[in-house]
């Protein structure tokens, strides 16, 4: 599978930006996906999931209740809707697909968090 992910840029401390990731190939729907940041000089971190089906979720406690993520699987689209956006939040962030023990990365889309 190949990812894409799309929608990030420059907004103000306080502001929203929705991120996208497409995926190539078949069988989207059964690859839990899950969105990364990494922050210059920070190691990688998981900032949400959710499972195949888009039942379950799983949020890092610093986003919880601002951030959203959701899948549309005819679409073979992963979201990320973040909002009250934060300056520390400044990261690139990764889309990540993970089936049968194997994980695949996109190449990552930079969010600049600046007034």
């Amino acid at each position: 599978v190949q990812l894409v992910e799309s929608g990030g840029g420059l907004v103000q401390p306080g502001e929203s930006l929705r991120l996208s990731c497409v995926a190539s190939g078949s069988a989207f729907s059964s690859y839990v996906m899950s969105w990364y940041r990494q922050a210059p000089g920070k190691a990688r971190e998981l900032v949400a999931s959710i499972s195949s089906a888009g039942i379950s979720t799983n949020y890092a406690d610093s986003v919880k209740g601002r951030f959203t993520i959701s899948r549309d699987n005819p679409k073979n689209t992963v979201y990320l809707q973040m909002n009250s956006l934060k300056a520390e939040e400044t990261a690139v962030y990764y889309c990540k697909a993970s089936r049968w023990g194997k994980d695949y990365w996109g190449q990552g889309t930079q969010v600049t968090v600046s007034s």
